[in-house]
């Protein structure tokens, strides 16, 4: 039950109904109270007992909420409705409608001290900035989701916290990412919290940041536990949203028709939840599962479709992504030209705050399409634009390899020394996503 007001709040309260429904104090109080109980009240030197409220709260024709707590009856539930409409115009990919309806429901969750619902509307607001790409503003949002829940079980604040995670991997601060996802993952199997979903959500949240280091077997240990978990979990859009994740794993262990199905079955579930935008993520990785086992022409297809379908959904920073493995297909497919026009396109909205990984792997594949012109001045340039975006991400496996392109190119124009430098830089990257993350977190007991 939520928390009563203060006695002169109440007695205000008491007293301005009473007046509004014309009735006398004494006719308030009959038959279990008398008038001078009612004058104490309304006067808010007393604190009246639960069932004094109820017997004034029914003679006022109000619920015994709202008169001990000012809040409209079924207020709570009215809003909880609306908060899940809010999440379905989030999902048909009409992040701004939905940002709209969001900070609407905040102002009234305020305003009547409704803890859960004001930290619901945050999450909202959250993952609709992680949409347009407001990478701060999302990272505000779950910051202060979190402080709202303050009080309430970790698991509770579980989601806030992945939120934030997902913000900083965004951003492309891999490092903390990780760190915040293992360290809630620690927290709650250490404290014996073994909230199915909750953990669901920070398996599936820490694959993409595990990949991008370079840790591959953390990645799959990980989706293995995600798997094994995944029957106890209740939501089924947090399955499908682990099975699209889990497909990344499978893919680099060259589990090819493995990770299709996994993103067969993610689509799936969100066709019959309706769920748009995910569809449209889950058309993006079928098309990077294509590219990697060299089906181009259907690699192509999968990603113009995705990029189409965030682009209709102004979900900037993914659909910028989505062109950036586009344009390699294209190129691997000898359209080189096109990509070029595509990577430069897309180069104005990622940054080393907001997409970095992706602002890097464009500048690497310009610098592939530079050589291949061949401009090697071109081409060193944006290896080395690549290179500080990565090192500043901590994108250990793309490091490595970025590393011996740029060696390569330093060695065929005759700089043998600084070739020897990147190689050496390359093999000291190629080690760092195993070495450098420090104890796995502790696992739930499966």
């Amino acid at each position: 039950m939520a928390k009563r007001d203060d006695p002169e709040t109440i007695g205000r309260r008491v007293q301005e109904l009473r007046l509004r429904r014309g009735l006398t104090q004494r006719r308030l109080a009959e038959p279990s109270y008398t008038p001078a109980y009612v004058s104490t009240v309304e006067a808010g030197r007393v604190r009246p007992s639960d069932e004094a409220l109820r017997h004034l709260a029914d003679r006022l024709g109000v619920t015994f909420e709202e008169l001990a707590t000012g809040r409209p009856a079924h207020l709570a539930t009215d809003l909880r409705l609306r908060l899940t409409e809010a999440q379905r115009t989030l999902a048909d990919g009409e992040a701004e409608e939905a940002a709209a309806q969001y900070t609407g429901l905040l102002a009234e969750a305020l305003a009547h001290g409704l803890v859960e619902e004001e930290a619901t509307a945050r999450l909202g607001l959250g993952e609709c900035r992680l949409d347009t790409g407001d990478l701060v503003a999302a990272r505000e949002h779950f910051e202060h989701a979190e402080r709202t829940l303050a009080d309430a079980s970790l698991p509770a604040r579980v989601p806030a916290r992945r939120g934030r995670a997902v913000a900083h991997y965004l951003a492309g601060e891999l490092r903390y990412a990780v760190y915040l996802l293992e360290s809630t993952l620690d927290e709650l199997n250490l404290a014996g919290l073994h909230d199915p979903d909750a953990l669901l959500l920070l398996y599936t949240a820490v694959i993409g940041p595990y990949m991008d280091m370079g840790a591959q077997a953390r990645a799959a240990q990980a989706a293995e536990l995600a798997l094994a978990l995944a029957p106890q979990a209740e939501d089924p859009a947090l399955i499908a949203r682990m099975h699209r994740s889990v497909a990344r794993t499978l893919l680099a262990e060259g589990r090819i028709a493995e990770a299709d199905a996994s993103l067969g079955k993610a689509a799936e579930m969100y066709r019959q939840l309706k769920i748009r935008t995910e569809l449209a993520n889950c058309r993006w990785m079928r098309g990077y599962v294509y590219a990697q086992n060299g089906d181009l022409a259907r690699a192509e297809d999968e990603l113009r479709a995705a990029r189409a379908m965030l682009a209709s959904h102004r979900a900037a920073l993914y659909s910028s992504q989505v062109a950036v493995e586009l344009a390699d297909v294209l190129h691997r497919r000898g359209k080189s030209e096109e990509a070029a026009d595509l990577l430069h396109g897309v180069l104005g909205g990622l940054s080393p705050e907001r997409g970095a990984v992706h602002a890097a792997a464009a500048h690497r594949l310009l610098g592939i399409i530079a050589e291949d012109a061949p401009d090697t001045e071109a081409a060193e340039e944006h290896y080395v634009r690549a290179l500080s975006l990565l090192e500043r991400a901590g994108a250990a496996g793309d490091l490595a390899d970025l590393c011996r392109l740029l060696g390569d190119l330093l060695r065929r124009t005759g700089r043998v020394e600084a070739a020897l430098d990147a190689y050496r830089t390359g093999l000291g990257h190629r080690t760092a996503g195993t070495t450098t993350l420090g104890p796995a977190p502790a696992q739930p007991p499966l």
